[in-house]
C-alpha cells in the first residue's frame, strides 16, 4: 500500500482565536448600508469603523487599546452628507486617513493621538472628481501620498492627496461598475474586476490594458481579485449555478486558469485579504460566520486548503491589520477585526511553537511606513519595491506626523498628454528671479505656517491641562 504523503507546510497548523470579551470593541452601531465594502479599516495606532448616521455619513476611529464599551457620545468623524462606503489607512502615516462616499467626494482626514472632544468635521482635503457615489479606495503601496478612487461612474482617479490634484483620469476602461481595485506589490499596474464580468490588467500610467479575461469566474454575482507576490492573480467569484469560486491566474496566459475551485453555495461576496509574506489568502464571506484560508504555493494545485475559523455570529464587514501592527511573541501571523451588529470582535491567527525565540521564517522583512517615492517621480515613470523593516524587535508605530496639503497653481498649467493628467502639473519655464522670489515667498509662508501650528500644540496642552484638571 503507498502511504499518503502529507505536504510540508509551516502553515499547516495555522489557527484562529477570537479574543476574550474583555478585549473587544462594545456598542458600536455599525453600518447598514448595502455595499460590498469592509466596513472597517486597521493600523498599529487605531481602529476605524463605519458607522450608522443621521444626515450625513460618520465613522469611528478608537485607539486600540480603547477595548470595552464605547460611549454613545464618542467623536465621530462627520463630513460627508451622504454615508460613507469605504475608508483607508494610508500607508505611510498611521494618522491619515482616506473616506469615500455617497455624496461623490472623498476626504482625507488626519486623526490626532489624542482623543478629541467633539466630532471631527474638517478633512485636510476634500477630493471632488467622480459624478457618481464612490465606493472603492486604495493608497500606492510605495508613492507617498498617492490614493485611488473608483465610483460609480465608471471611472478610476489616482490623485496626488499632497497637493489635491488628480494625476491620472482612467475614463474608458470598464463599460460597468467597478467591484474591485488593487494595486501590485511595487503599484506598477492594477487588478480590476466589473460588473461587465471581465477581468482586467491596467497600466495607469500609459492608461492601457494590458491584459484581460472574460468571465474568469461565469456567474454574474461580483468577482474580488488580488495580486499574489508571485505576480499571479487571485479571484473569487461565482459559478453559473451560484456557486462561490475561486481562481488563480497567470496575467502573461489568461486562456486556461493556474487553479478553480468550487467552494459552497451562499450568497455573501468573498473578501480577499492577501499577506504577502506567508502567501497566505484569508476569505471572508459578507454574511459568513466563518474564515477560510489558503496557502499559494508553486506546486500543484497551487492553492492549498488550511482551515477555518468558525464562529457563531456572522460577519458585518472584517478589518485586516498590516504585518507590522502584530504581536511577533506570540507568533501571531495574522489579526481580523470582526465586525457584529454592535460590537467589533479581534481574530487572532497564530502559529503555535515551543520556542520563546524571534521566529524569523514567519517574519520576513515586511514592508514599513517609509514611502519609496514621491508622487511625481511615480507619475513620471519610476518604480520601487516598498520600503522593508525587520519585527525582530517589535514595532512601535512614529509619533503623530502632519500631512501637509500644498495645493499648486492651476494656472501654471501645461496641456495634458497620454491619459488625462493633473492641470496643475507645472513645466512652465520660470526665469531665474522669478524662481528665486517664489522659493523666499515659500520659504516666509513655511515660516509662519511653523510658527501657527506651535501656537496651536500650545493651546492644545493648556486644554488638555485644562479637562485633567476639571477631572
Amino acid at each position: 500500500m503507498s502511504r499518503r504523503v502529507v505536504r510540508q507546510s509551516k502553515f499547516r497548523h495555522v489557527f484562529g482565536q477570537a479574543a476574550k470579551a474583555d478585549q473587544a470593541y462594545e456598542d458600536i452601531r455599525v453600518s447598514k448600508v448595502t455595499w460590498d465594502s469592509s466596513f472597517c479599516a486597521v493600523n498599529p495606532k487605531f481602529l476605524a469603523i463605519i458607522v450608522e448616521a443621521g444626515g450625513g455619513g460618520a465613522f469611528i476611529v478608537l485607539p486600540l487599546a480603547k477595548t470595552g464599551r464605547v460611549d454613545k457620545n464618542y467623536p465621530l468623524v462627520t463630513g460627508h452628507t451622504a454615508p460613507v462606503l469605504d475608508i483607508d489607512w494610508c500607508p505611510h502615516n498611521d494618522n491619515v486617513i482616506a473616506s469615500a462616499s455617497d455624496d461623490t467626494t472623498i476626504m482625507v482626514w488626519q486623526i490626532p493621538d489624542y482623543t478629541p472632544m467633539r466630532n471631527i468635521t474638517e478633512p485636510i482635503i476634500t477630493l471632488e472628481g467622480h459624478s457618481k457615489r464612490v465606493g472603492i479606495l486604495s493608497w500606492h503601496p510605495t508613492a507617498r501620498n498617492v490614493l485611488l478612487s473608483a465610483g460609480g461612474d465608471n471611472m478610476i482617479i489616482i490623485w496626488n492627496v499632497g497637493t489635491g490634484e488628480v494625476l491620472l483620469s482612467l475614463e474608458d476602461m470598464h463599460p460597468d461598475i467597478i467591484h474591485s481595485v488593487c494595486w501590485n506589490s511595487n503599484g506598477s499596474l492594477l487588478a480590476t474586476t466589473c460588473k461587465d464580468k471581465t477581468l482586467r490588467i491596467i497600466d495607469p500610467r500609459k492608461g492601457q490594458v494590458v491584459a484581460e479575461r472574460f468571465a474568469a469566474h461565469e456567474g454574474m454575482r461580483p468577482m474580488r481579485a488580488v495580486f499574489t507576490r508571485q505576480g499571479h492573480i487571485f479571484t473569487t467569484g461565482f459559478t453559473r449555478m451560484s456557486q462561490r469560486e475561486l481562481g488563480l491566474w497567470d496575467p502573461n496566459n489568461f486562456e486556461e486558469p493556474v487553479a478553480l475551485q468550487e467552494m459552497d453555495t451562499s450568497n455573501g461576496v468573498l473578501l480577499p485579504f492577501y499577506d504577502p509574506d506567508s502567501s497566505i489568502i484569508y476569505l471572508c464571506g459578507k454574511g459568513d460566520s466563518s474564515i477560510r484560508y489558503f496557502e499559494i504555493t508553486d506546486e500543484p494545485p497551487f492553492v492549498h486548503y488550511l482551515n477555518t475559523f468558525s464562529s457563531k455570529e456572522p460577519q458585518r464587514g472584517m478589518g485586516f491589520m498590516p504585518k507590522r501592527g502584530l504581536d511577533v511573541s506570540k507568533c501571531e501571523i495574522a489579526r481580523f477585526y470582526k465586525l457584529h451588529e454592535r460590537k467589533c470582535e479581534p481574530i487572532i491567527m497564530t502559529v503555535p511553537r515551543k520556542s520563546d525565540l524571534f521566529q524569523d521564517d514567519l517574519y520576513p522583512d515586511t514592508p514599513g511606513p517609509e514611502p519609496a517615492l514621491e508622487a511625481d517621480e511615480w507619475l513620471a515613470g519610476q518604480d520601487a519595491e516598498p520600503v522593508l523593516i525587520s519585527l525582530r524587535d517589535g514595532y512601535v508605530p512614529p509619533k503623530h506626523r502632519e500631512l501637509r496639503v500644498t495645493k499648486r497653481n492651476i494656472l501654471d498649467a501645461r496641456p495634458p498628454t497620454g491619459p488625462r493628467r493633473s492641470q496643475s502639473a507645472s513645466d512652465a519655464p520660470l526665469s531665474q528671479h522669478t524662481l528665486e522670489t517664489l522659493l523666499e515667498e515659500i520659504k516666509a509662508l513655511r515660516e509662519q505656517v511653523q510658527a501657527q501650528e506651535q501656537r496651536i500644540t500650545a493651546l492644545e496642552n493648556m486644554l488638555c491641562e485644562l479637562v485633567d484638571g476639571t477631572d
